[in-house]
């Protein structure tokens, strides 16, 4: 298997560099906008049902049980997720707001950087209606990009670096994206994924032979482009699906801005604290809770493009992390790898984990052996994520927290459809201000997920305790979580069958311990084929899905069980 590592990018920062040669004197110039209303919707993206006000316990059906935050509600500004995250900027304008260790931005040069490049991006027509991809890692530079496009007013799709050509692809095609930022590193994917797409300009973030640069596209310093913060879709992560491929989430300003202003009574940060970002900006974990929100907070960000324990460890004693937001797999090796006793990590506050459910006992081995607090929160893609969160000193073993301000939850009965009180097991139901627009052209998956009064149905198993934490229990969608990736079983099977030795083909997760959830697919052989090792189908997948999309073991059965309607029957392959 090959590694990538992407470089750190030359010097103190070469978007730095180049803010340099503008000069300290200049006065920032506006560019000429037209003063019309903005449209409330994008060509090629089909609105879903608005989430309709919240309502009040005595406003519905009897049987309708509607479990409120026990946390104030908080107001949410009519601003831009750009205008939000740099509200706060003169307050600490000369701090660091976002390094790798070599090439460092204070928060007023990131906001330049970012106003530039949104007039740049504005003056060569991107703005609303224009989906721009950006397909890099975790680098300082991925804020002003990420940022300069929502400032023109454009929609930005987040890719997976470690995606192949062919999924690269299909995202670019699926969110109509025009434009396509990428670093050095992976140009070469990036144009053979572009090749037949609407794609028509590639930005290389630093240098590269044959590329357009990024700061060719610097121009005068813009404010926000104006659209409908209620309407106007920001963002379109991409959301693994279990019967078929991934759905961009629509995700509009207000989702985002609304989303950080719920944290405000779960997340109380001093002054000069420090987070380790290495969850990748294009999930939205990372690129809402430490990217978007540490910088609304003020808190310095300190990236790293890919994981590694040792490195990770190296900057929290060198950068003085006081917050490590991490997923399980990353909580087991704080709590067993050797090499955390070669470092100094007492200036970390609390381990933050999310994306996947956090088992008390391996919480409270990584406390103790860290020295500090290990909480855990709840929430997904179509929640912008945040739904549930421990309020600081409240952290409760096994639960993910108390539902945010703002935000009203229900425990259904998945088969009856009841409401369930306080203890009782059923689907986790949520509806607030963060519940996404909806689905990307995708009506129907929409429509099973958001209802008409502003419920989404999370898929997941929850109970909620007279105290008012929710624990996650059980998971009623049939995405595997694999080291908090999910890996959608429908996308592998779909590559499975394609193998020639394989006739049908289905997907489970199988428990373990530390990586949460391995794939292991169960297939039948075609007639007259010889069964293919384990090596032999992972080659296979490996040509087409991202490595963590990947087989880990298998079984070859004479039929695979379904229903009468030709669905797998999942829960009899679990049984085996």
């Amino acid at each position: 298997m090959t590694t990538r590592r992407a470089p750190p990018l030359a010097g103190r920062g070469w978007l730095l560099a180049w803010l340099g040669r503008r000069g300290t004197g200049e006065a920032d110039s506006q560019v000429a906008l037209d003063a019309g209303e903005a449209p409330t919707t994008q060509p090629g993206i089909v609105s879903a049902p608005p989430v309709f006000q919240h309502q009040r316990p005595c406003e519905v059906a009897v049987r309708t049980i509607i479990h409120t935050s026990p946390l104030p509600d908080v107001e949410i500004s009519d601003q831009s997720i750009t205008e939000c995250v740099f509200a706060s900027v003169a307050d600490h304008a000369d701090e660091v707001a976002i390094t790798d260790g070599t090439s460092s931005y204070t928060f007023s040069e990131l906001h330049d950087l970012v106003r530039s490049l949104g007039g740049g991006l504005s003056s060569r027509g991107v703005g609303p209606g224009t989906t721009v991809a950006i397909l890099a890692p975790n680098v300082p530079e991925y804020a002003v990009v990420f940022h300069g496009i929502a400032l023109a007013g454009g929609t930005i799709t987040t890719i997976n670096p470690t995606y192949s050509a062919e999924e690269v692809r299909f995202q670019l095609t699926d969110a109509s994206a025009s434009w396509l930022v990428t670093i050095p590193m992976f140009l070469e994917t990036a144009r053979a994924a572009a090749a037949g797409t609407a794609v028509e300009h590639i930005l290389v973030m630093g240098e590269a032979e044959g590329a357009t640069t990024l700061t060719s596209l610097f121009g005068k310093r813009i404010d926000q482009v104006p659209v409908d913060y209620a309407e106007h879709v920001v963002v379109l992560p991409y959301s693994s699906g279990t019967t078929g491929l991934p759905k961009g989430v629509m995700l509009t300003h207000r989702n985002l801005v609304a989303n950080i202003a719920q944290m405000e009574h779960t997340f109380t940060p001093a002054a000069g604290e420090v987070a380790l970002a290495v969850l990748p900006f294009f999930h939205i974990y990372g690129m809402q809770v430490l990217m978007n929100m540490l910088l609304a907070f003020g808190v310095r960000v300190v990236t790293m493009p890919r994981f590694d324990m040792v490195r990770a460890l190296e900057l929290v004693q060198e950068q003085r992390i006081t917050r490590f937001f991490a997923v399980p797999p990353m909580v087991l090796g704080l709590a067993k790898h050797p090499a955390v006793d070669d470092f100094d990590l007492s200036s970390i506050k609390q381990i933050f984990s999310g994306a996947a459910p956090l088992g008390a006992d391996l919480a409270a081995a990584a406390a103790t052996r860290v020295g500090c607090e290990v909480v855990q929160g709840y929430g997904m893609t179509e929640l912008s994520p945040v739904s549930h969160c421990t309020p600081e000193g409240q952290f409760r073993p096994g639960t993910s927290g108390v539902t945010i301000s703002n935000t009203e939850i229900r425990i259904v009965d998945p088969e009856s459809g009841a409401d369930l009180d306080v203890g009782g097991r059923g689907e986790l139901l949520v509806r607030g201000p963060q519940v996404m627009k909806g689905y990307l052209n995708n009506p129907d998956a929409t429509a099973e997920t958001l209802d008409s009064d502003g419920w989404l149905y999370t898929g997941d198993v929850a109970v909620i305790d007279d105290e008012d934490h929710v624990s996650i229990v059980d998971r009623i969608k049939e995405l595997i979580k694999y080291k908090a990736w999910q890996v959608a079983p429908a996308e592998l099977e779909a590559v499975l069958v394609t193998h020639p030795a394989v006739a049908d083909a289905a997907v489970i997760g199988i428990p373990d311990e530390e990586a949460g959830e391995l794939p292991k697919a169960f297939i039948t052989l075609a007639p007259g084929a010889d069964a293919p090792t384990l090596a032999e189908l992972q080659s296979h997948v490996g040509e087409h899905l991202a490595s963590y999309k990947q087989v880990r073991s298998f079984e070859v059965l004479e039929a695979i069980p379904k229903s009468a309607s030709g669905k797998i029957l999942r829960r009899e392959l679990r049984d085996r």
